[in-house]
């Protein structure tokens, strides 16, 4: 199938594309390149610079005629969501209508989305599944939840069919080595600790350590990014096969805690990491974690790769490589 991506060359995007590409479909790749690299982008793959703000390009590119469409195209910050919601207004729920839009006018009929965890807010039962309260903490969730909403819309007036692909914490970095370009000013733990192995940051901070787990840091569920792009292949797959929309979390129901980050880092690399304990953030939960029962049911998906040395040791190869080390 043909497949248009847009923000395929940011992080996820690129190992979006490299599955895509990897399962023999053929693929064009759309970005602004804000936060995406051309690094990322592969030669089998066109690239069309772009921005989902210019519905002019959005129509243009996509009256080429595509099977569907995968949408990887929102800011992601939380906190910066918080002080700048009109940044993500305009780009996230703006920009994804303009996309809706405009997959409607080229008579695209499928869509993947990159969603997020972040649509649940404070976890009221462990793990987190599907059915569980959407009620988000940040202006960034709010605007994921939003576009599910519309999508849901646009699946019962306009016949176009969804996958919303609730992420947890995407972490790693592609396991064959292929990928190399680094997040700009990354916020997740592990570029933070990977850029402190690096000597690219003096110390990482550790937000509490008085939580109720097994070494007082707090639990988070983390996906390795391979197994995420793994998982927007199958939700098309479901697309296509079964004609109808879908919600589903794509986590790997582990959780590791900060502390074990740090210490299998520093086992992997060999290097010393600082670790300094300073006062919890308010609202962070001491646990999160996923169902992914749901995929694995729907979609045949399970995380392969999400092991904690796993997602160290790619992470670490890819790092090392950008510093020369």
């Amino acid at each position: 199938m043909k497949i248009l991506i847009i923000g395929g060359a940011g992080y996820i995007g690129s190992h979006v594309a490299r599955e895509f590409l990897d399962t023999g479909h053929q693929v064009v790749v759309f970005d602004n390149l804000s936060s995406g690299l051309e690094r990322n982008l592969f030669p089998e793959a066109r690239f069309v610079k772009g921005d989902i703000l210019d519905t002019n390009g959005l129509d243009a590119v996509m009256k080429e005629g595509f099977d569907a469409l995968v949408h990887l195209a929102a800011f992601k910050a939380a906190g910066e969501s918080m002080t700048k919601p009109e940044k993500y207004s305009v780009n996230n729920i703006s920009g994804t209508l303009n996309i809706l839009n405009a997959a409607c006018a080229a008579g695209i009929q499928r869509v993947v989305f990159s969603s997020s965890a972040a649509t649940y807010g404070e976890p009221r039962y462990l793990p987190i599944d599907e059915d569980h309260p959407t009620n988000p903490e940040n202006y960034y969730g709010f605007t994921k939840l939003e576009i599910e909403r519309f999508l849901g819309w646009y699946d019962k007036l306009k016949g176009l069919r969804f996958a919303a692909l609730r992420y947890f914490n995407a972490a790693g970095y592609d396991v064959k080595g292929r990928i190399g370009g680094l997040e700009r000013n990354p916020a997740n733990l592990l570029p933070v600790i990977m850029e402190a192995a690096c000597g690219m940051r003096e110390k990482v901070q550790v937000f509490g350590n008085d939580y109720d787990t097994k070494d007082g840091t707090g639990v988070r569920d983390y996906v390795h990014v391979s197994d995420l792009a793994a998982g927007h292949v199958a939700a098309l797959d479901y697309l296509v096969k079964q004609d109808k929309s879908l919600t589903v979390n794509l986590g790997s129901e582990a959780g590791f805690s900060v502390m074990e980050l740090i210490e299998t880092t520093r086992r992997v690399t060999g290097r010393p990491i600082v670790a300094e304990i300073v006062a919890r953030r308010p609202g962070d939960p001491a646990k999160l974690t996923a169902s992914s029962r749901r995929a694995r049911e729907l979609l045949g998906w399970e995380a392969k790769y999400s092991d904690v040395d796993t997602l160290v040791r790619t992470s670490w190869e890819a790092y090392r490589k950008h510093a020369g080390l």
